[in-house]
């Protein structure tokens, strides 16, 4: 069988994407898979890494503010139009997953057109544009949250959840090895930051703005993952503050470890990050991005806090905020223990193998 996956952009696309074509691949080790993504963008270097076959198509989003800007952009939609259209010539594939980015928008349109059944899976609690374009021609929508008859239609929905890495699943170390992994203390209570692998501004310089409050709370230790672009800014503050109850890295490159080690997690609010959390029953502190498609990271995070599985610093409110919110929810065991709880039970097991049953299914 001929299985063809398009999208990126992002971790939140890649990571799903990698997730099924991992599970297609344990169940059919001789089936093809095909990666279709956008040149220059981030899955275009983690899909090779993974040993999957990828061909990058000339697409990127639309400029909403110079608007001449964008006859170059649909110049390179109709090129990567007719790249889509070679390449389902040339790979045949018996199905199209689509998991939203800029790629998968020519590539499944094309697909569609030419008779091909399609799958979207939606990550977010707000659904992307890519995928409500083509949720009217496509198979079935596999989305990770309830109300998304909003977007699609109710009859195409199917509730999966959303895949996440493996190895975070499968970590078999116990917390306090993995505390101590990073030179830690196991006794004290320890907080995880992470902004992503390219860091997130506000996070950074609320918790650089906070340093002297961090350190003045010896019972507490974090482990800081501020990105590579705020690294040398980072580590130089850390540096001047004296503070010692912090460690700060560019990159964590052990996320299960990191995980284990933690007792309350500060994240953005992506869609990949809060499957991840519920799925491992963490405690969290979500301060959603401003800067993405339709504020869906707000949605992401309210669909938590609603419910009290997590706690929402909105992030204009950061630099006042977080890190007195972090120290004082760390410090709550009832609370810490009640967050646990109703975030495990919002979790979606077995997403990848959910969505493969649904994939096989629409083939046969």
């Amino acid at each position: 069988m001929n299985f063809l996956v398009s999208g990126g952009g992002t971790g939140g696309h890649i990571f799903p994407a990698l997730s099924i074509a991992g599970e297609i691949k344990r169940r059919f080790p001789d089936a093809n898979i095909l990666f279709v993504g956008a040149l220059g963008r981030m899955e275009m270097e983690k899909v090779p890494a993974a040993g999957y076959e990828i061909i990058g198509l000339p697409v990127y989003g639309f400029d909403r503010k110079n608007l001449f800007k964008n006859i170059k952009v649909l110049y390179h939609l109709a090129k990567s139009i007719r790249m889509a259209k070679k390449i389902l010539r040339d790979f045949k594939p018996d199905i199209a997953i689509g998991v939203g980015g800029y790629a998968s928008g020519p590539m499944l349109k094309a697909a569609q057109k030419a008779g091909i059944p399609t799958l979207l899976q939606e990550q977010n609690s707000y659904a992307g544009v890519t995928n409500k374009l083509l949720a009217k021609n496509a198979t079935s929508i596999c989305v990770a949250y309830e109300g998304m008859e909003r977007f699609f239609p109710a009859h195409k929905i199917v509730m999966t959840g959303n895949p996440v890495r493996a190895n975070l699943l499968n970590c078999t170390t116990s917390r306090q090895d993995a505390v101590k992994s990073f030179g830690l203390d196991p006794d004290k209570r320890t907080i995880l930051i992470i902004g992503g692998s390219l860091g997130a501004r506000t996070v950074n310089d609320s918790v650089i703005g906070g340093l002297e409050e961090i350190g003045k709370h010896q019972d507490v230790q974090v482990i800081w993952q501020s990105g590579k672009i705020y690294d040398e800014q980072c580590s130089a503050a850390l540096a001047a503050s004296g503070v010692k109850n912090v460690i700060q890295s560019p990159f964590i490159s052990n996320m299960d470890i990191a995980y284990r080690a933690a007792d309350l997690v500060v994240s953005r609010a992506g869609a990949s990050s809060i499957s991840e959390l519920q799925l491992l029953g963490k405690a969290s502190i979500l301060v959603p991005s401003p800067n993405v498609a339709e504020d869906h990271q707000t949605k992401n995070a309210l669909a938590l806090a609603n419910r009290n599985a997590a706690i929402m610093v909105t992030d204009a409110d950061a630099p006042q905020r977080l890190v007195s919110t972090m120290l004082q929810t760390v410090a709550n065991t009832e609370l810490i223990e009640s967050l646990e709880t109703n975030v495990k039970a919002m979790a979606l097991n077995n997403a990848a193998e959910k969505i493969v049953d649904k994939v096989l299914e629409i083939i046969e």
